[in-house]
């Protein structure tokens, strides 16, 4: 983990073509939530910049705790405050408390980016493993809990592994929580989501690359 300043990923396909990321395709869509949320703590009179950047930077290092963790990996915390680093121990924890009742099995691979070449996007998988025999990609999120948006983005990253021949047989997001008024979230995706997931994702892309085209 190379803390806050690691470079963006830019997913090329074997043309060397660039082509965009499952969350940079998913920014096609509205999120209505954000604009009361961000003026109820405008009235508080809390910096909201501040504010997001703050937690962005919590979650990002409890996120790098995790799969530094399942790599037996030191987590660089240099470019991080004492008090964010507090915070991000402190909410691992949870996840701790998770995989001592799901065991897993084996680790597959860890924060690696793959292409579609036939759907022309990318993305990357946080985890991938074995959990009772099963391969299952974990998606985690650091925030205030799981939202469709999710899943979208788990469909889109299910069909990067499969079409890059890693058989996925179960997709499961977990959130793990920044402050006391957030809570640890698991959940297991179901077909039907999976499949509904993937179809918008595809109607985003095809926004997308619409857009590109016009601009």
């Amino acid at each position: 983990m190379m803390g806050k300043t690691r470079a963006h990923i830019r997913y090329r396909l074997a043309d060397k073509t660039i082509v965009p990321g499952v969350t940079t395709v998913l920014g096609v869509l509205n999120k209505p939530a954000l604009v009361p949320w961000a003026n109820k703590l405008g009235l508080q009179g809390v910096d909201v910049s501040k504010y997001v950047d703050d937690k962005a930077d919590i979650g990002t290092l409890a996120h790098a705790f995790v799969t530094d963790h399942l790599t037996g990996v030191k987590t660089d915390t240099s470019d991080y405050s004492q008090n964010q680093i507090s915070s991000a121990e402190n909410s691992v924890l949870s996840f701790f408390s998770w995989e001592k009742e799901h065991p897993i099995e084996k680790v597959v691979f860890v924060e690696k980016p793959l292409v579609s070449e036939f759907s022309r996007y990318g993305g990357t998988q946080d985890i991938y493993c074995i959990i009772d025999g099963k391969h299952e990609l974990i998606d985690l999120k650091t925030g205030k809990g799981i939202y469709a948006e999710h899943i979208y983005q788990v469909s889109a990253l299910k069909h990067l592994l499969i079409e890059n021949n890693y058989p996925v047989d179960r997709c499961r997001i977990i959130n793990i929580p920044r402050t006391e008024d957030e809570e640890f979230l698991d959940k297991v995706c179901s077909e039907h989501e999976l499949d509904a997931g993937w179809r918008i994702f595809r109607a985003c892309l095809d926004i997308y690359n619409i857009k590109k085209e016009a601009a």
